[in-house]
């Protein structure tokens, strides 16, 4: 089976290392160190260029997953404006309250994208009852739900993954995503996962410009996504199932 690689990136730089590297979906986005925000229009411009099918995080804001009528009418025109720029797809979620999935908001959203392809972000990893979010992630008609299980890593939430990866069968895919790296993405795929998710990035040492640091307009050091981890995780995809060591 072949295990398609997903990679969030959040720059034309990374954009073009995720392809280049053997990415086979990307995750476009603003603000990866906070998560990732919804990508600009010209951002989504470019990446419409893409040779692979490029999905746009819609998120409107750090912080949590409650949004308000203002913030869903941003969402809806964000997502209006990644389908017009010619984007495959989206990335959404919405909590209530409580962390559970907010059916009635999502059910809109969801509505504004036709028949393009949609992703459950990982708002789900804070849902009280993760089985009963996955029934209705299905009855609202998503492609697949991001997820590290629950917990802060993919890695740590594997037997979570493992379950829902098994009770949702056909009906919907399961993408581990969080912390995965080429050293222990095989971990993943021992649970029959068809797809991962993963930023490949490296710190890039400190910043170059020390006034711009100062004033707070970049951090001390910053990431960039890194065209031979792209590579090395293409290599351990397509090498499953071979050395299993």
């Amino acid at each position: 089976m072949t295990i398609l690689l997903e990679v969030c990136v959040d720059d034309p730089t990374g954009l073009a290392a995720a392809v280049e590297g053997g990415a086979d979906r990307i995750e476009l986005c603003a603000a990866l160190d906070i998560g990732g925000l919804t990508p600009s229009p010209g951002l989504m411009t470019l990446a419409s260029r893409a040779p692979v099918p490029v999905y746009a995080m819609i998120r409107p804001r750090a912080g949590a997953f409650v949004f308000d009528d203002a913030e869903e009418v941003a969402m809806v025109a964000d997502i209006e404006a990644a389908l017009t720029a010619g984007l495959a797809g989206v990335v959404i979620g919405a909590s209530q309250n409580d962390g559970s999935l907010d059916v009635a908001m999502l059910a809109r959203l969801k509505a504004v994208t036709g028949n393009a392809g949609v992703t459950l972000h990982r708002a789900f990893d804070l849902v009280p009852d993760m089985e009963l979010a996955l029934e209705q992630a299905i009855d609202l008609g998503f492609e697949r739900i991001l997820t590290s299980g629950g917990q802060k890593t993919a890695i740590e939430g594997a037997d979570m993954i493992a379950r829902l990866n098994d009770r949702a069968g056909a009906r919907i895919r399961i993408m581990p995503g969080s912390g995965l790296r080429p050293a222990n993405v095989e971990n993943m795929l021992q649970l029959g996962v068809g797809e991962v998710h993963a930023s490949c990035r490296r710190p890039f040492g400190a910043s170059h410009d020390d006034r711009a640091t100062a004033f707070g307009f970049q951090p001390e050091t910053r990431f960039e996504t890194d065209i031979d981890l792209v590579r090395q995780m293409r290599t351990r995809l397509d090498g499953w199932p071979g050395d299993k060591k």
